[in-house]
């Protein structure tokens, strides 16, 4: 892949991604996939809210993972940018996975964060279009190079 001068801007300054992912990580794992296609030297660090999700994100490419709480609160403090479901931001959200330490962390955070309008787990966004996941993810990327331009 040949890098254009937009994408040396958005990896010399846009350096740390961070996403964040529950349950079977199977959300995660396609948004790190999709950055790390785009983004190729872009520093993505994946957070599992469990270990299955944590090692989806590994294998679709993240930089490195880490599982639970503290390092949710720790990297986002760090991050450019945070990616996740908006249940990241939602305290008890997915199933309980998300505790109120790890929603207040993302919350926060410096970073710009992109959420996608997942419609599970008693939280619904109004006034968003059903939409595939994979329209989502593109709208991930299209996001991440807005922030990047900034």
């Amino acid at each position: 892949m040949r890098l254009t001068l937009i994408d040396l801007f958005a990896i010399i300054f846009c350096m740390e991604i961070l996403v964040i992912d529950g349950q079977g990580g199977g959300l995660g794992k396609t948004i790190v996939a999709a950055l790390r296609a785009h983004f190729p030297e872009a520093e993505i660090n994946a957070v599992g809210t469990n270990s299955i999700a944590t090692q989806q994100m590994l294998k679709a490419g993240a930089n490195h993972g880490a599982t639970g709480e503290n390092p949710v609160v720790v990297l986002s403090r760090s991050a450019d940018i945070i990616v996740g479901p908006i249940g990241i931001c939602i305290a008890d959200s997915m199933y309980g996975e998300v505790t109120p330490k790890m929603a207040e962390a993302v919350g926060s955070s410096r970073a710009k964060r992109i959420l996608i309008p997942v419609n599970i787990c008693g939280n619904f966004v109004v006034g968003v279009q059903d939409t595939s996941i994979s329209a989502m993810i593109d709208g991930v990327i299209k996001a991440a190079e807005a922030v990047c331009k900034v």
